[in-house]
């Protein structure tokens, strides 16, 4: 992996690893891939980072299908799951294909610059 790549792809792990919204699992393969880079490790990690990644990304769908849920509205609330319900319709209808959380646009991020490597 160049210089390039590794630079975006670890700061953009630090980005997914600040945000409120990663699933804790894909928090720790991020924290063992920083651990890897430059190491013989590397490879493997960034293998098992990938699979990971692409694991976790929620689809837009998939984000609104859980908006509309009775688990999303247990964790949103009324208010916020329809708020999150009528943003995610929204980036639909413009385009999107998955969640723009921080944590979702990081992770898609790092896929497709991992995935030019």
């Amino acid at each position: 992996m160049n210089k390039e790549t590794v630079d975006v792809v670890i700061a953009k792990t630090k980005n997914l690893i600040a945000a409120p919204s990663v699933y804790a699992g894909l928090k720790e393969t991020a924290q063992a891939w920083l651990a890897a880079v430059n190491t013989a490790k590397e490879d493997e990690a960034t293998k098992k980072y990938i699979a990971d990644l692409k694991e976790c990304i929620t689809s837009i769908d998939g984000l609104i299908a859980f908006t509309e849920s009775p688990h999303g509205l247990q964790i949103l609330g009324k208010e916020g799951a329809k708020k999150m319900a009528a943003h995610a319709k929204e980036i639909k209808a413009a385009g999107a294909k998955y969640c723009d959380c921080p944590a979702c646009a990081a992770a898609v991020a790092i896929v497709e610059k991992l995935q030019q490597h």
